[in-house]
C-alpha cells in the first residue's frame, strides 16, 4: 500500500506542477456553467422596435406601449416614411418595425378587422420569427384587452414581412456563422501547434540561435498557414453559394477581404497560444476546447446575444468571430457596402495587430 500511496502521490505533484492542466481542468467547467446556463436560451429580450404611424390615435399609441412595456422589446424611433424602414435594418439596431395604416382606429371598428404590418430582418430567421410571435401575441392580448372594455370583439391582424429573406431560408443564417466557428477553430488549432512542436522537438535552439527577428520568425509561422486557408475559404464560399444556395447579394470583393482579415486573426491567435502553452495537447485543448465554447455560443451564431446578462455581452465583445459573423451577414445576405461594415474591419484589424504584437512580446520574453 505504500508503494501504491507513493504512485498516487507522485501522479497529483505532476498534475499540479503542470499549471495549465490545472487551469483546464478546473476552470473549463465553471466556464461552460455560466455558458450553458445563461448563453443557451432560444428567448429573445430588449430588442428595439421602430413604429410608422401616420394615425397616431389612441389604439396606436395602446399597441405600441403595450410593446414597450414588455420585456422583449424596447421602443426606439418613430418613422416618418416607408424610405426609413430599410435603413432600420441596414444601419441601426433594430429588429423590428411596426407599420399602421391611415385610420387605424376608427378601422378597427370594422368587422372585418384591421391589419398591422410587423417588419423583421430575414438574414436571421430564427430571430425574426421569434420576435414576430412576440409581438402578434402581444398585440391579440391587447385587442381581447380592448374587446373587454368596448363589450365588442374586435380584431387585430398582424402581417410578417421578412427583409431580406422571404423565403425564411435557415441557411442564410447559418452560413455565415459555420463559416466564422469552422476559420476560427482551424486556423487556431494550426498554428497553436507551430511553436510548442519546436518545445517538444527540441529544435526550439535553432530558432533561438537564428539571426532571425522575432516578429519574423512568427511570420514565417503563420504564412503556410495562410496560404492553405486560402483554400480553405475558397471551398467554404463555393460549397456555401452553389450546394447550399446562400446568395452573395453584395461586393464578393468586400467578402473576401473580411475574410482575409479574419484568417489573419484566427492564425494570430493560434500563434499567440503556441507562445503560452508549453505542450502541444495544452495547445490543441486551449485552442479547441476553449475557443469552441465561446465562438459557437458568444457569437451571436446559435443565441441571440440581447438575451444575456450584460457580462457576456461585454465578453462577447473580444470575441473576433462576432464581428466577423455581422460583416458577413450584412455584405452576403443584405447587400451593404463598405461604409456599412467599416466598424467590424477596424475592429478585426485591430484585435489581429493586439494579438501578433503580443505573441512578439511574448516570444522575446523567451528568448530572454
Amino acid at each position: 500500500m505504500k508503494q501504491f500511496a507513493a504512485f498516487v502521490k507522485k501522479e497529483f505533484r505532476h498534475i499540479l506542477r503542470d499549471h495549465w492542466t490545472m487551469i483546464i481542468l478546473l476552470v473549463l467547467p465553471i466556464l461552460m456553467v455560466i455558458l450553458f446556463g445563461y448563453g443557451i436560451s432560444t428567448e429573445v429580450k430588449n430588442t428595439r422596435f421602430a413604429v410608422l404611424d401616420p394615425s397616431r390615435d389612441v389604439v396606436t399609441q395602446g399597441i405600441v406601449n403595450k410593446l414597450a412595456t414588455s420585456e422583449y422589446f424596447i421602443l426606439g424611433d418613430y418613422l416618418t416614411s416607408e424610405s426609413q424602414i430599410e435603413q432600420c435594418f441596414t444601419h441601426s439596431n433594430y429588429g423590428l418595425v411596426l407599420v399602421f395604416g391611415n385610420r387605424f382606429g376608427e378601422q378597427i371598428m370594422d368587422p372585418d378587422g384591421v391589419q398591422i404590418q410587423l417588419i423583421a430582418d430575414g438574414s436571421d430567421p430564427n430571430t425574426a420569427s421569434i420576435l414576430t410571435t412576440y409581438a402578434s401575441s402581444l398585440i391579440s392580448l391587447y385587442a381581447k384587452e380592448l374587446s373587454k372594455e368596448d363589450e365588442k370583439a374586435l380584431l387585430i391582424s398582424p402581417q410578417v414581412k421578412l427583409l431580406f429573406n422571404p423565403s425564411m431560408k435557415n441557411s442564410f443564417n447559418t452560413v455565415p456563422g459555420i463559416m466564422g466557428v469552422i476559420i476560427i477553430l482551424i486556423c487556431a488549432l494550426m498554428t497553436s501547434v507551430s511553436l510548442t512542436r519546436e518545445k517538444e522537438h527540441g529544435t526550439m535552439e535553432v530558432l533561438l540561435v537564428s539571426p532571425m527577428r522575432p516578429f519574423l520568425i512568427i511570420f514565417s509561422k503563420m504564412i503556410p498557414y495562410f496560404c492553405i486557408s486560402l483554400v480553405n475559404l475558397s471551398t467554404i464560399l463555393l460549397l456555401s453559394h452553389y450546394m447550399l444556395g446562400v446568395p452573395i447579394v453584395g461586393s464578393f470583393g468586400l467578402v473576401v477581404l473580411i475574410s482575409l482579415i479574419y484568417i489573419f486573426v484566427s492564425l494570430a491567435l493560434g500563434l499567440f497560444i503556441s507562445t503560452v502553452a508549453e505542450k502541444q495537447i495544452v495547445a490543441l485543448l486551449i485552442s479547441g476546447a476553449g475557443l469552441m465554447l465561446p465562438v459557437v455560443y458568444l457569437s451571436g451564431m446559435m443565441f441571440p446575444l440581447e438575451s444575456m446578462p450584460v457580462a457576456l455581452q461585454w465578453f462577447a465583445n473580444i470575441i473576433p468571430a462576432k464581428w466577423f459573423i455581422i460583416a458577413m451577414r450584412n455584405v452576403m445576405i443584405k447587400g451593404l457596402g463598405i461604409t456599412s461594415v467599416l466598424r467590424e474591419i477596424i475592429i478585426l484589424v485591430g484585435m489581429g495587430s493586439l494579438i501578433v504584437f503580443a505573441s512578439i512580446k511574448r516570444f522575446k520574453i523567451r528568448l530572454e
